[in-house]
């Protein structure tokens, strides 16, 4: 009988230090990460500091203390105090991970430490990567998280982004240049088609020019237009232009598409649309036309 109230007793003061220690553990945690956040809040607020490091930390911080608080539970536990030791030595816990993690999310993991190492892009930087374009939001240990927009979230994983190019749009020079295609009829006169878009592209005032001082001391024509490619029913033709900033692209974009096809309509330059010629054998036309015979 004795024993047995041994026993309870011994049981109960373990329960309680496990929770004492898993309650300590979750306070210590809340503290560091109101911490983190307010340190987060003062380098945005004075914005002389890139936050993009503080919030990878916390997230590396959070699990380190999280780990040390089970793997201190754990030793408590007669049955378990291996696995304990194992998870509060610094190498048990890698070990631990290892096994427990695949090696998609490990990857993804070193890829998330090279990506804040190295910083190819940072918080609220405009990026494109894989296809995908947005504003950075959030960068932390598996993925990263990207406003494209029309406010949509792109949650991309680490390893994607490492292994992929990742154009930045973030950066002193704003100025980008558009490409135009535009097919045209091969019966229309080519070099008139040519000389109008060069004539069209340079009349729009809100574009800019994109070359650089050596281009302009060579004399290096300021807009061109070339024939890109012999389609299946039209010759097309490219030509290029600079603006200030993505979004006055867009609007010049949209501007020159609408005065070209005006202006090819004016001139008489035609645009055409696929079409295809059916031959029927002989006999079919008829039996197309009297269904019923």
């Amino acid at each position: 009988m004795k024993e047995l109230e041994s026993t309870l007793a011994m049981d109960v003061r373990t329960g309680a230090l496990i929770a004492l220690i898993l309650c300590a553990t979750f306070i210590a945690a809340k503290i560091l990460d109101r911490a983190i956040d307010r340190a987060i809040a003062r380098s945005e607020k004075r914005g002389e500091e890139d936050t993009t490091g503080l919030r990878f930390v916390r997230r590396c911080l959070l699990v380190l203390t999280y780990g040390l608080g089970c793997g201190w539970a754990l030793v408590q536990i007669p049955e378990l105090q291996t696995m304990g030791h194992s998870v509060l030595a610094g190498a048990g816990v890698l070990t631990i991970v290892a096994g427990l993690a695949s090696q998609q999310v490990l990857g993804n993991v070193v890829s998330g430490v090279l990506i804040v190492i190295f910083r190819p892009f940072r918080l609220n930087d405009r990026i494109s990567v894989n296809g995908m374009t947005g504003v950075v939001e959030d960068i932390n240990l598996r993925d990263i998280v990207l406003r494209d927009p029309d406010n949509n979230r792109i949650v991309i994983p680490n390893s994607i982004i490492t292994g992929n190019a990742v154009v930045n749009f973030h950066h002193t020079d704003t100025r980008v240049r558009r490409r135009i295609e535009v097919g045209i009829g091969y019966d229309s006169d080519v070099d008139t088609a040519l000389a109008l878009l060069v004539e069209i592209v340079r009349a729009n005032p809100a574009r800019i020019d994109g070359r650089s001082p050596a281009e302009v001391a060579r004399g290096d024509a300021e807009v061109i237009a070339r024939v890109s490619a012999l389609g299946e029913s039209a010759v097309v033709l490219s030509t290029w232009f600079w603006a200030r900033n993505i979004a006055d692209a867009a609007v010049i974009e949209g501007e020159l598409l609408r005065a070209i096809k005006l202006r090819f309509d004016a001139d008489g330059i035609t645009i055409p649309y696929p079409q295809r010629t059916l031959s029927f054998a002989p006999g079919t036309a008829a039996r197309i036309a009297s269904p019923s015979a």
